[in-house]
């Protein structure tokens, strides 16, 4: 095992991952993290724990990470390379393992212009490829960036990385998955799905590469409860479209969010039968509660234990 975390046991074992998101307060509020640990806790097998996501400011992903490790959750922490050079990423790295962190997912991060802090700068010294290998070095080699140096102590870490399988050019997108997994990531989040057949011929490529057997994929899903949470998706993640069908659907519907949860419910039952996928990502868009329900409803609760 690369770190001993719940989540590589459990996609070790060949079971089918539950992942889910808690978003850090803007501010120092604990209670917030407990709050929403508590709406997930026995629900999903990991956490993702966002670093200052659409470049607002939060409480770190760190800070926020260990906080949810205290609570009994197993966080996924993420960090991007828009906030920090290489000295702070291998930094917080550091910090992450003597915490007991397990997982890491790394980023780019969205541009600073789209959050509340306009005048801020860029720092982007390492993309999210090179974050991947920089993990990778401080865990396999035991040294820091450049090979030389040696680190005190043994970093343990589940490596993750996000990819787009909608974005243009479409075939480039699986080159770019084989260079995240060269890179060291193990296990792969998607950008939200909507799209199936979309994502069928990416999966297709993606098998036809035999990228499936080097790396654990993860579906990344979203439940739509509004023609608002339509548009915040499509802000939040960039060159995504919802397709017309999907917005229809839902805004369409005597009861939205009902009609949301049943949407993403289809497609759960739909992914489980798509070669080469390992779990699910359930992300809610400030509406915690409904991953409970849309793991009961998908037959994914209880959650095995490992």
């Amino acid at each position: 095992m690369k770190s001993g975390s719940r989540l590589e046991k459990i996609l070790a074992k060949g079971l089918f991952a539950v992942t889910g998101e808690l978003s850090p307060p803007k501010g120092n509020d604990v209670s917030v993290v407990k709050r929403k640990a508590d709406l997930l806790r026995g629900y999903v097998d990991a956490v993702n724990v966002p670093d200052n996501q659409t470049a607002i400011v939060r409480m770190s992903s760190l800070a926020a990470s260990a906080l949810v490790a205290q609570i009994g959750l197993e966080p996924i922490m993420h960090m991007v390379t828009r906030d920090r050079n290489r000295i702070a990423i291998q930094s917080d790295i550091f910090g992450a393992a003597a915490l007991d962190i397990k997982n890491i997912l790394c980023m780019s991060g969205v541009h600073h212009t789209l959050g509340n802090q306009v005048d801020a700068k860029n720092v982007h010294d390492l993309d999210s490829v090179q974050l991947i290998d920089c993990v990778r070095t401080l865990r396999d080699q035991g040294t820091l960036l450049g090979g030389e140096e040696k680190i005190e102590g043994k970093i343990e870490l589940f490596i993750g990385a996000v990819m787009n399988p909608f974005a243009d050019p479409f075939e480039f997108q699986v080159t770019r998955l084989a260079k995240k997994i060269r890179a060291g990531a193990d296990f792969i989040q998607t950008y939200p799905l909507y799209d199936i057949k979309r994502f069928k011929e990416w999966m297709t490529m993606v098998r036809d590469r035999g990228l499936d057997k080097k790396v654990y994929i993860l579906v990344t899903l979203c439940p739509l409860g509004s023609e608002e949470m339509i548009r915040d998706v499509e802000n939040e993640f960039p060159r995504m479209v919802v397709p017309d069908e999907i917005v229809n659907r839902i805004v369409k519907s005597e009861n939205s969010a009902a009609e949301g949860v049943k949407l993403c419910v289809d497609q759960i039952h739909e992914i489980r039968e798509i070669e080469g996928i390992h779990g699910i990502h359930l992300i809610n868009m400030g509406w915690t509660e409904i991953t409970r329900q849309i793991a009961e409803m998908s037959g994914l609760f209880p959650r095995p234990k490992i």
